[in-house]
């Protein structure tokens, strides 16, 4: 009786462990295109992304490189302080959208230029996603614009 019984425990741990298993890849399957990591200008630069990988990018708009070419084409160049990547997109801009202003992108980086398929603009005048203050914050560049400014 205790041997029908420990072979039946031993059945059930295993059954759920392959359970756990299985739904566990299912779930990672389904999230596989879903799923776009963040990188900055700078990371962008030292390790470039294969052409087929879907990431993000932040920065700001670099000053000066913002061309609206013929039709709905854009390009711009978008910075981390240490690193520059150019940016194309073809489609309608966000209205907040504009030079040394932050931005975030979704698209892939072929042939040194970032293709971008979606374009995000910050919502208001202090907004600035999580991940681009953090990369502006360790190259060094960020400024709070809650910071109080000196007067004179």
């Amino acid at each position: 009786m205790k041997g029908l019984k420990k072979k039946r425990r031993i059945q059930v741990i295993l059954v759920a462990a392959v359970a756990l298993a299985l739904s566990t890849a299912l779930i990672g399957y389904a999230m596989r295109d879903g799923i776009n990591f963040f990188r900055a200008p700078a990371q962008i630069m030292a390790e470039p992304p294969s052409p087929t990988e879907t990431f993000r990018i932040g920065g700001l708009v670099e000053e000066g490189t913002l061309v609206r070419g013929q039709g709905e084409t854009v390009t711009f160049n978008v910075t981390d302080g240490a690193a520059s990547v150019p940016v194309s997109y073809t489609g309608v801009l966000p209205d907040l959208f504009g030079e040394g202003e932050g931005m975030v992108g979704t698209g892939k980086y072929i042939d040194g230029v970032f293709r971008a398929s979606e374009i995000l603009a910050r919502h208001d005048e202090t907004y600035m996603p999580a991940e681009v203050v953090d990369a502006l914050k360790a190259q060094g560049v960020y400024q709070d614009p809650d910071a109080a400014v000196p007067t004179n």
